[in-house]
């Protein structure tokens, strides 16, 4: 991980990478307070503030392991053990664990589609904030952020969508090396 005390801003978001093996300690209430802040923000049109949080650490990652893999399973009966298995684990692999969703609300100027989008810029910008004070995480997704099945247990009304699990939590291992992108390849011009 680079040296946190060197970098600017810009160059916090130029390094960022996702670490998928994560381990103890996690975030501290004041580091999650500040991930929160720089969350919310996102922008955010009509300030309907869609984004929503639920942490998930200690035993109780064990039970949403649980509820993803009795979801995923009823919806998709031929699921085999292995997939099962990796449902169940799934949670474990970070001390916490944030399921974001947004909140839809019917509004005459912001589809659904803006409040899904400005509560995936508040993942980024949260994810980012990690980075910053030198925590690991990683955005993940997956069969079970799909499923009805775990939004019903979750509390979410049939509106609501889930955009996914962060992972938090002290990076294990370097860094995974990531190619610098020439910025000519995804942009055009008029």
């Amino acid at each position: 991980m680079p040296d946190e005390s060197t970098q600017t801003p810009l160059t916090h978001l130029q390094t960022r990478v996702s670490h998928p093996r994560l381990t103890e300690p996690g975030p501290s209430r004041d580091q999650l307070d500040e991930l929160y802040r720089a969350a919310f923000r996102a922008p955010d049109h009509a300030w309907l503030r869609p984004w929503r949080f639920i942490e998930v650490g200690g035993d109780k990652r064990t039970q949403l392991g649980e509820w993803m893999a009795e979801s995923v399973r009823a919806e998709q009966p031929d699921l085999d053990e292995k997939q099962i298995t990796k449902l169940l684990n799934a949670p474990l692999r970070a001390p916490l664990v944030l399921i974001a969703w947004a909140r839809i609300t019917e509004h005459p100027k912001v589809p659904p589609i803006e409040q899904i989008l400005a509560t995936g810029a508040a993942c980024t910008n949260l994810v980012n904030a990690a980075h910053a004070q030198g925590l690991g995480a990683i955005w993940r997704t997956g069969t079970a952020a799909y499923s009805p099945g775990l939004r019903a247990r979750l509390g979410l009304d049939t509106d609501d969508v889930l955009v996914g699990f962060i992972y938090l939590g002290t990076p294990a291992g370097e860094d995974k090396p990531i190619p610098e992108l020439d910025p000519a390849d995804f942009v055009s011009r008029l």
